[in-house]
């Protein structure tokens, strides 16, 4: 079994913990066991399965489903503003460009710049529904199903003659009481210094979160086969093989941030060996 090593321009975030250096975040649970797409998806619908988790997404044909790096750090961002303010109601800033500047990245003008990029991935995750499950054998353990924001296709309703337009900026948006009790309950802590290192890249991000959640309760060594990866990270691959070897060829960025967890690749799949998380429970 080969194991997998730290690249050479390894980043340390060790030297100051994520609490000590204001940089601790959360995922909500049920998007870091199954995640949104990498690229921008064909359909408007999308479908995600680890184990007994299940995660299904649907938006409007006109506005689509999110995608890439944007709604992982947003959705990042409100998680973290949710639980640090124990309140639905999320500020996102007086313009585009406050937000971009909250979630860690460079302010670029222009049509293709940074404020355009991150308002329209905003539009697609405040359109998104989801429906979501986990079950203990054939019974489901927990669900739900709902979009972000309270008013849902109420107030989506209300906006559906504005699609073509311009979209209006809103400083704040309130959470849907479902989404806001499922994210608090479950919340998983993640440094957002390697989120933001790793922000070229969707996949990494998911494995990141991932392997620090993982790591959180893993007690003995854990093979998961290729097969559950795909499943989980690598819907959008046709090939086994392609995904296979994107995913390998960012295990060394997530090493840059997350040096101490250890895994050993085989031909079967990973296997993950017991490694302290990356950022420890809530107290």
């Amino acid at each position: 079994m080969a194991p997998v090593s730290p690249s050479k321009d390894f980043v340390s975030l060790e030297s100051k913990d994520a609490l000590s250096a204001g940089a601790l975040g959360f995922m909500p649970r049920l998007l870091v066991m199954t995640t949104l797409p990498h690229r921008r998806p064909a359909s408007h619908r999308f479908e995600r399965v680890n184990g007994r988790h299940t995660l299904r997404v649907s938006a409007p044909r006109r506005v689509g489903l999110p995608y890439g790096t944007y709604p992982r750090l947003l959705l990042a961002y409100l998680t973290t503003e949710a639980v640090r303010t124990k309140s639905p109601k999320i500020n996102l800033g007086a313009t585009p460009n406050d937000l971009a500047r909250s979630l860690g990245l460079s302010t670029i003008s222009g049509p293709r710049g940074t404020a355009h990029r991150l308002q329209e991935q905003l539009r697609r995750l405040l359109w998104m529904r989801l429906e979501w499950q986990t079950s203990l054998g054939l019974v489901p353990r927990s669900s739900g199903s709902g979009f972000l924001t309270a008013g849902g296709a109420a107030w989506l309703k209300q906006l559906r003659r504005l699609l073509p337009r311009r979209p209006t900026w809103r400083s704040q948006i309130v959470l849907s009481q479902d989404f806001f009790k499922e994210i608090t309950r479950s919340a998983v802590p993640v440094d957002l210094r390697a989120i933001r290192h790793l922000q070229r890249s969707p996949l990494a991000i998911d494995l990141y979160v991932w392997l620090t959640y993982r790591m959180s309760y893993l007690k003995k060594p854990t093979l998961v086969p290729w097969k559950g990866l795909q499943d989980q990270f690598g819907a959008g691959y046709s090939r086994p093989r392609d995904f296979r070897a994107r995913l390998c060829a960012r295990l060394p960025h997530v090493f840059d941030v997350y040096p101490k967890v250890r895994l050993r690749r085989t031909s079967t799949g990973l296997w993950l060996l017991p490694s302290p998380t990356h950022v420890g429970p809530r107290s």
